[in-house]
């Protein structure tokens, strides 16, 4: 799979990530490690070779399945990781580094990740420039190589670029989910931030899998997403899935591979996408190779709005 330059590092990611949030099995429901082990060995094996985790997924559960499964071939792979809004001071900071670097048995981390701005979910408020101060020693050491933030308006990102460089943007972006066009994607073009975009596939939504009545399993916290539980969103959403349809036939991929391949196909974007299992893990992959037209992106793009132009601002996809 071809590379791209992460920001002004010089990382080099693959345009399709995979994600982790569902190997730290909390608030996701029927995850196995052992599966989860398959999927990121099949992920690494198809050409995915940059893989993106979180301290909070699963308090460290996810880091330690990443370095159980992909530990032999280190060397070989990006590893992105997140320190959660509540250990944003600078101590808190240095020793979350610590606590990951130990769970994901490495003595460097490829990318670390503001994953929340100071505040969120009720943390203390943390001055960037103390948060940004950490990352930079933890640079310095050679502990992580690129700093990147996750969640974060255009406005702060600004702020901590004055204390540091910022490599990369994580912001919630799909064919479902574009508030980062209008406020951050401008900003990250001009100043050569990679976007990484989560949950790409709208937490399954554009694999076309969930069906008009879906019903999610007690404990699923995607039952709490705006583009499920709200009816008239699920209801344009399944309308744009049945226009999409034909799309994805003509270029002889699934739903799910036209989104990324979509996806990826926007300014300076990449895609994590999460797999359950190996079979999912090297679908995902295969949307690397499919190719879009000028014509069928701006077709695709038609279709998503449809769903997108009916949402509020809010960047934050959840009703937790």
């Amino acid at each position: 799979m071809e590379t791209r330059t992460l920001g002004k590092s010089d990382l080099k990611i693959t345009p399709i990530i995979m994600g982790t949030w569902q190997a730290g099995k909390a608030m996701w429901v029927g995850i196995e490690d052992s599966q989860s082990i398959q999927a990121l060995r099949a992920a690494f094996d198809a050409g995915i070779t940059t893989i993106d985790t979180a301290a909070v997924y699963g308090n460290g559960h996810s880091e330690k399945i990443v370095a159980e499964a992909l530990s032999d071939v280190r060397s070989q792979v990006v590893y992105a990781t997140k320190v959660f809004a509540n250990h944003l001071k600078y101590d808190q900071v240095i020793k979350a580094c610590e606590s990951s670097l130990k769970n994901m048995k490495t003595d460097y981390i490829d990318l670390y990740q503001i994953h929340w701005p100071s505040g969120s979910f009720g943390s203390e408020i943390v001055p960037i420039e103390e948060t940004m101060r950490a990352m930079n020693d933890l640079k310095q050491q050679g502990k992580i190589r690129a700093i990147g933030v996750s969640n974060f308006s255009r406005l702060q990102m600004e702020e901590a670029a004055q204390y540091g460089q910022i490599d990369s943007l994580q912001p919630p972006y799909s064919l479902f989910w574009r508030q980062v066009e209008t406020d951050q994607m401008p900003y990250c073009v001009a100043q050569n931030i990679a976007i990484i975009a989560y949950s790409s596939l709208a937490q399954g939504l554009l694999t076309g899998k969930f069906g008009p009545d879906h019903q999610f399993a007690e404990g699923d916290h995607r039952a709490k997403n705006k583009l499920f539980y709200q009816k008239d969103n699920y209801q344009r959403v399944q309308q744009a899935l049945e226009a999409l349809k034909p799309i994805a036939a003509r270029h002889n991929c699934t739903l799910a591979q036209l989104s990324l391949a979509w996806l990826i196909a926007q300014p300076q974007t990449c895609a994590i996408v999460g797999a359950r299992n190996a079979e999912q893990a090297i679908a995902n992959a295969k949307a690397a190779s499919v190719k879009l037209s000028p014509e069928a992106l701006a077709e695709i793009d038609a279709i998503g709005r449809t769903v997108t132009q009916h949402l509020d601002n809010n960047p934050v996809m959840w009703d937790f």
